[in-house]
């Protein structure tokens, strides 16, 4: 399996990639946090680590470490609009429970 970028989500990412002026990728992970225990964390990547693994969709490399790897596994990250908000949607089949506001989920 493999964790993917919806085709808004890696335009959404390369023009922020574009406008920092370097990088490589995405790196999406996992850590402990909110009232159901885990929650996503984004960030731009300029190294890889030793650890990590490298997927990529449209162009967009996402980089994962190890330790996060199995909570994310078939994951398709989206960028979405609805109404004045927006921002990443993550489609995790992992997932059993989140949190009522939306911030962490558990496995």
């Amino acid at each position: 399996m493999a964790i993917t970028l919806s085709d808004k989500a890696a335009k959404h990412v390369a023009g922020f990639l574009q406008k920092r002026g370097k990088g490589i990728g995405l790196r999406l992970g996992v850590r402990t946090s909110g009232c159901s225990g885990m929650a996503y964390k984004l960030e731009f990547v300029d190294e890889l680590n030793a650890d990590d693994q490298v997927f990529e969709t449209h162009g967009v490399k996402v980089i994962v470490d190890a330790k996060s790897l199995p909570y994310l596994e078939g994951m398709e990250l989206d960028y979405t609009r609805e109404g004045l908000n927006e921002g990443f949607k993550f489609n995790n089949p992992n997932v059993k429970d989140q949190c009522g506001c939306g911030e962490s989920f558990n496995v």
